[in-house]
């Protein structure tokens, strides 16, 4: 069991989403930065899809109350394990009586925590994700909060032994890099060309800034007024994780996560999903530029990251 003796800012249990249920009104949302919750699964011996605790900073203070092993991904928040640092990205233990805290925020927007075997967390409509619109799903935690583990002493005991001999970290060219400024690229969308030449500009040659008015939702964006030739009504369709809108007062706006499920707000292109992870990590104040790409194009970049992720899957189950 883990018991959380502070929550910290907006702490939930995420997996990588609710999906087939969008016509239904039901938003997938998931983990913001996917790829750093399914590497620290990888390499615990976990499925990928296993629910893991994503936080922001100030971070939550937590304490194992049974032995466990645990990775931390994404943001580095300086973890430390009894006041002993630990490391982002590796294989540790604890025993009973542990405490995780976090110091000095390092980089990045949200960290992941992943345990041997996961959480006892109920499903809703195959997903243990938080929806916190809806308010189903897996858990917002709050303090005094206590989460159960799959894997007891026995079992974990036998695990142990055998990520003994396994990869010890994730490879570094695996993690989303976190910078100061990210070139986000893009596909365009249906509206693009419903953009004059200045504005298709403004797109493609400026640095916007991540708004304050940003959440698990959407990506607020502050940068050169953008305009349409034509003002037509667009009838509303359906919209992704990724999609970026044209909003009325000629701003941008990227949908995340936690995004409705359709969008009547012109589209003005979408994300490639390699991208998003980026993305995630950016704080409020941080720049972007867009970057256009064709589909053929994206299909290659995220080809060659899955089968990347792949090599790293089959060396950690070589010896589980």
């Amino acid at each position: 069991m883990l018991i959380f003796l502070k929550s910290g800012i907006l702490t939930t249990v995420q997996d990588l989403g609710r999906f087939g249920h969008q016509a239904k009104g039901v938003n997938p949302t998931g983990a913001m930065d996917h790829i750093s919750m399914r590497l620290i699964n990888i390499l615990l011996g976990n499925d990928e899809n296993e629910a893991v605790i994503e936080f922001h900073y100030p971070t939550p203070t937590i304490t194992f109350e049974e032995h466990a092993i645990f990775s931390i991904g994404g943001a580095d928040f300086s973890p430390s394990l009894n006041r002993k640092p630990v490391a982002n990205w590796k294989i540790h233990t604890a025993a009973p009586g542990d405490m995780l805290t976090f110091g000095k925020k390092q980089k990045g927007e949200r960290a992941y925590l992943s345990v041997k075997g996961g959480f006892k967390l109920p499903k809703v409509l195959g997903s243990s994700s938080t929806n916190l619109r809806a308010g189903f799903g897996g858990l917002k935690i709050i303090k005094g909060m206590s989460l159960d583990l799959n894997l007891k002493n026995g079992t974990l005991f036998e695990a142990s032994k055998k990520i003994a001999l396994a990869p010890k970290t994730v490879n570094v060219a695996l993690r989303p890099y976190i910078k100061n400024e990210q070139e986000i690229r893009i596909i365009g969308g249906a509206e693009l060309d419903s953009l004059d030449q200045d504005s298709r500009n403004k797109i493609f040659g400026q640095r916007f800034i991540v708004s304050g008015h940003s959440d698990r939702m959407g990506y607020r964006l502050e940068g050169d007024c953008i305009n349409r030739n034509s003002e037509s009504e667009i009838i509303s369709s359906s919209v992704a994780f990724g999609t970026i809108q044209l909003l009325p007062d000629g701003q941008l706006v990227i949908l995340m996560a936690d995004h409705q499920t359709t969008g009547g707000y012109p589209k003005i292109g979408n994300v490639i999903s390699t991208d998003l992870p980026f993305l995630a990590q950016l704080s409020v104040g941080q720049h972007i530029t867009f970057r256009e790409i064709s589909i053929d194009v994206a299909e290659k970049i995220v080809l060659k990251q899955e089968k990347e992720i792949k090599k790293f899957k089959a060396s950690v189950k070589l010896y589980s």
